[in-house]
């Protein structure tokens, strides 16, 4: 049975919220430390951590250790400052006894790229390299607790005004694609409110709440994100470098949570986003080559600047992930279904329109027939490479939904459709120089990874998976030589042979 998307967030919003967040000294005796957390209730699981210091996540069995914890939690008292007296989950713990240990803290970075790169030249095969390579940038369970209790202590904070409102995760923390250290997305619902939309009428009254009106939803979005962003800048211990960011197309407030480590990026109204994230949950666990290609072909992207952290004409993760889905979607036997396929697996209850926007598509993985294609990931990867190596961008866009290639509705260097928007291009912001490079790119590294199945690598120099994510150095630049010598001894055997043939013929002809 494969757990679906929205089981999967019921169980960490509940973890979340039996959890604590503690800022440890930086040497502690962890069994004394969980003895004393044990006098509250019984703990489920913990694990420590450094960023700006040593931190806790601490995780009880009942709701109630959470409480009887912080009832004994002291307010700090320093008489240079004015201590603002809002409480949280974030707390500190002081000891006195010394002689401690440091303890076992879990990384909160994946290796850096060199010896990523060594450590990938010692794997056997180019499927065992992606795997690798997966098991070392994808989120850890400790990181993804920790993403969704900042969710939490956020939450905590918003529903201080909207009692009902509700915070979710969105993007790369929850869809299974998220890579060690990315942001942390979040967004404020207010919509599912109870009673927000309609009331019960008794008899020939009917009471509504006496409500502030604004011209337009994104008046009151940026309006609301506005109050929230002042009391994260104010009251939100650990929360620092606040940016309210109200007049971006999707009105955000940006923020540090300097405990976790975490660049966060808190929107309202944000359906849609969710809507999306569970539909790369779904594509991500309906097959394991689904993960193990995005993830190699966004390390390879990132390696040789195809992507970047910084906002411009680059192509973003997000588009990198649509391009694998729909070369995915065109093999022979496709090994995953188009986003049409899904909608007519859906149920009636599952019919979901947000905006005017069809975004219906079915949520039980186990409805899904799986693909009976079993193509290796060192065939995928290099296919992949050639496919888009020689896709003809000029005419054609990119639509998981119908998984064809279809003329662009309007002109646009890299146009991908957006799955639920469709008159939107996910890729707008790309331009013809980007596309380019990503095109000679991909057209270099799968000659150089069919290079390398012919010839076999050396054992402990980089080769497959590895050799493509070199940016230079002289194993580069001998592939780049021996690709120059072999198309060239090929356009010589090319000309011989058809001499040959035009002689027997009695005919010569020259090519241009």
């Amino acid at each position: 049975m494969k757990t679906n998307f929205s089981d999967v967030q019921n169980v960490r919003h509940e973890q979340a919220k039996h959890s604590v967040l503690i800022s440890c000294p930086p040497k502690i005796h962890e069994t004394k430390f969980l003895q004393y957390l044990a006098q509250h209730g019984e703990v489920a699981s913990h694990f420590f951590f450094d960023s700006n210091g040593t931190h806790a996540v601490v995780e009880f069995v009942d709701l109630q250790s959470v409480e009887s914890l912080l009832s004994v939690t002291k307010i700090p008292s320093d008489e240079d400052v004015y201590v603002v007296p809002y409480k949280s989950r974030y707390i500190r713990v002081k000891t006195t006894n010394a002689g401690q240990q440091f303890p076992k803290c879990w990384p909160q970075t994946s290796l850096p790229m060199n010896n990523l790169i060594e450590k990938l030249s010692t794997a056997e095969n180019i499927e065992d390299q992606a795997q690798m390579l997966l098991d070392e940038l994808q989120l850890t369970e400790e990181s993804i607790r920790l993403r969704y209790l900042v969710s939490s202590l956020i939450s905590d904070i918003a529903t201080a005004y909207f009692p009902e409102a509700t915070v979710h995760l969105y993007g790369s923390s929850v869809n299974s694609f998220g890579k060690m250290g990315c942001d942390l997305d979040l967004f404020l619902n207010l919509e599912d409110i109870k009673g927000y939309k309609s009331g019960k009428s008794t008899g020939a009254y009917t009471a509504e709440f006496w409500m502030r009106r604004v011209s337009s939803g994104r008046t009151a979005q940026q309006k609301i994100l506005s109050v929230i962003g002042e009391c994260i800048d104010s009251f939100g211990p650990g929360c620092n470098e606040v940016h309210k960011i109200l007049n971006a197309r999707c009105p955000l407030v940006r923020f540090s949570h300097q405990p976790s480590g975490l660049q966060c990026d808190l929107t309202a109204d944000n359906k849609i986003a969710l809507r999306c994230s569970e539909l790369l949950y779904i594509y991500s666990n309906l097959d394991h080559r689904v993960r193990a290609l995005v993830f190699a072909v966004r390390c390879w992207a990132r390696a040789h600047g195809i992507t970047s952290s910084i906002p411009g004409q680059w192509i973003t993760n997000f588009s990198l992930t649509m391009m694998v889905l729909f070369f995915l979607q065109k093999r022979n036997s496709p090994i995953i279904p188009t986003l049409d396929q899904l909608k007519s697996l859906a149920g009636k209850k599952e019919k979901c329109i947000i905006d005017g926007n069809d975004c219906t598509f079915v949520g039980d993985l186990n409805k899904i027939k799986q693909t009976a294609n079993t193509e290796t990931l060192d065939i995928l990867l290099i296919e992949f490479l050639e496919f888009y190596g020689k896709f003809d961008f000029k005419t054609n866009c990119i639509d998981i939904r119908k998984g064809l290639e279809k003329n662009k509705p309007e002109v646009a260097a890299l146009y991908i459709q957006n799955p639920f928007e469709q008159t939107l291009n996910v890729s707008k912001n790309v331009n013809q120089p980007q596309l380019q490079r990503f095109v000679n790119l991909a057209q270099e590294s799968a000659f150089i990874l069919q290079d390398q199945v012919r010839e076999s690598a050396k054992i402990g120099k980089p080769w497959g998976l590895a050799s493509i994510l070199l940016t230079n150095g002289s194993d580069r630049e001998t592939t780049t030589k021996r690709k120059k010598k072999i198309l060239a001894s090929e356009r010589i055997g090319g000309l011989l042979d058809s001499l040959k043939d035009n002689g027997n013929t009695g005919k010569r002809k020259v090519e241009h």
